[in-house]
């Protein structure tokens, strides 16, 4: 892609690692929260509460600028890239957080508003019935300065379904596209199946047909499903983190909300910047 890449080495990752680690600590992870009463745990067992988060220096305390790219904009062609982008370009310090867009409204305003105070920006793949059930989030996103994309309307296997009907696999993405349509005016920027980033050829076909030219994957996956703490999201993440990294995430999960001031804080001290997933690869 021209340009260089600073490689990021095992020891440099568990380094950062011990700071977050140690950072965790410093910032009251073992007292209660601020939003909503998020907590480090996934309601599993484990995992400290963490205090209000910190500011990050380079960005400030306000809110973030809107996106050039137009929050409320349509999907976009970026030709040269594959059917399915899981990254975007290796030679710039930027990375892409992108959140599953279901779940507990009150998780989402609050991880939310820990992203803003950071000044970053985000992609959140949205559940259509999701939006059904809290149709004001969808402008909460983009007035946030964010971005918003299909996550299908039922959160369905996609894969398996489109295997055995394929006009109800269609109809999974049509749906959420319309949805979103009512209530941004566009179908959103970007689709991702459920339940997983990878799309099957008929899941790709389907997606075409539906307006979406690409698929959005990625490359670094937190496992905030299965963590059960803080430090497991942030050891997940960090460690494979570099630049152009596309991240997947879940706007469902106390771990993961509670571990967003500490994930930011780390992605400011490498110098990277978080944008949306259209701002990535523009």
């Amino acid at each position: 892609m021209g340009g260089r890449e600073r490689p990021v080495h095992r020891r440099d990752a568990l380094g950062a690692g011990a700071v977050l680690l140690a950072s965790a600590l410093a910032a009251g992870c073992a007292r209660g929260c601020g939003e909503a009463g998020v907590r480090g745990g996934d309601g599993a067992g484990g995992g400290a509460p963490v205090s209000s988060p910190p500011v990050s220096p380079a960005y400030g305390s306000q809110a973030p600028a809107p996106s050039p790219y137009g929050s409320a904009a349509g999907p976009r062609r970026f030709p040269g890239w594959p059917g399915v982008i899981t990254h975007g370009p290796r030679d710039r310090p930027r990375i892409a957080l992108t959140f599953e867009g279901r779940g507990d409204p009150g998780l989402a305003r609050a991880a939310l508003t820990r992203i803003e105070r950071a000044g970053a920006r985000v992609t959140v793949l949205a559940v259509g019935s999701w939006l059904e059930a809290h149709p004001e989030l969808a402008r909460r996103i983009l007035d946030g300065g964010h971005e918003i994309g299909n996550h299908t309307e039922h959160h369905r296997d996609l894969a398996a379904l489109a295997e055995r009907d394929e006009h109800s696999a269609y109809e999974e993405i049509a749906a959420c596209a319309r949805r979103l349509r009512r209530l941004t005016g566009s179908i959103g920027t970007w689709f991702r199946p459920s339940p997983g980033p990878g799309a099957t050829a008929p899941v790709r076909r389907l997606a075409a047909r539906a307006g979406y030219p690409h698929v959005l994957g990625y490359d670094v996956e937190s496992r905030d499903h299965a963590a059960t703490g803080v430090p497991a999201v942030l050891r997940k993440v960090t460690g494979e983190l570099r630049h152009g990294s596309v991240v997947g995430l879940s706007l469902a999960r106390p771990v993961t909300v509670a571990a967003l001031p500490l994930l930011l804080t780390e992605i400011d001290r490498r110098g990277l910047r978080a944008v949306t997933a259209t701002e990535l690869l523009s």
